[in-house]
């Protein structure tokens, strides 16, 4: 089994020297709230150890980290959010990064959007092979977006744009419809677009 990502949050609470509080902050039970509800929908299936801590009784232990203003989210050692009422589609975010770190990819997968033609091409593609392969959208499911970008950017680096589709054959990373086409014996004209975004494509000439 996949080893836990450790998900801590520090509330204001605990006592120190003369200070004492015994009611955590509305934000801090909001957190809570959040942290409970992501966990039992979006991050459904994925190993969490949440530990919930007393900011007074150990704030040196987050300051180490950047941490100082409860309620306080940190995963894996890392403050994701404090200060303020927890964010869900960070903590999603933050969660998938460090499971997928430390997971592999088993099958046939392809990450897309329904308005892209390549995906639409990627699918046909797989069809036409008669491999049986599981469709994510990274639009419609943010959980499918952040799992296709942890694994992704690893591989391509940080600073190159992701496009869909993103695709993986029995559990290794392929590519987009082009490398999918190839990878299939299938002829196919390259696709000029792949690896550009809107701030590297060149405008069309008048």
């Amino acid at each position: 089994m996949t080893q836990p990502v450790k998900l801590t949050l520090y509330r204001w609470a605990g006592a120190w020297g003369p200070f004492s509080v015994k009611i955590p902050c509305g934000e801090c039970s909001l957190t809570v709230d959040v942290i409970k509800d992501t966990l039992d929908t979006e991050l459904d299936g994925i190993p969490v150890d949440l530990e919930i801590r007393d900011w007074l009784d150990e704030w040196w232990r987050p300051l180490k980290a950047g941490g100082w203003h409860a309620p306080i989210v940190m995963v894996e050692g890392k403050v994701v959010s404090q200060g303020h009422a927890l964010n869900r589609g960070v903590l999603t975010e933050a969660v998938i990064a460090a499971h997928v770190a430390r997971s592999g990819v088993s099958g046939n997968h392809l990450y897309g959007k329904a308005t892209c033609p390549h995906c639409v091409r990627a699918k046909g593609y797989l069809e036409t092979a008669n491999v049986d392969f599981t469709y994510h959208d990274v639009v419609k499911n943010p959980r499918a977006l952040y799992e296709m970008l942890g694994r992704v950017k690893p591989i391509v680096g940080p600073k190159t744009p992701i496009t869909v589709p993103q695709i993986w054959l029995d559990g290794k990373y392929v590519g987009g419809a082009d490398e999918l086409g190839r990878a299939l014996g299938l002829n196919i004209e390259p696709n000029p677009d792949r690896g550009q975004n809107s701030m590297t494509a060149k405008p069309a000439l008048a």
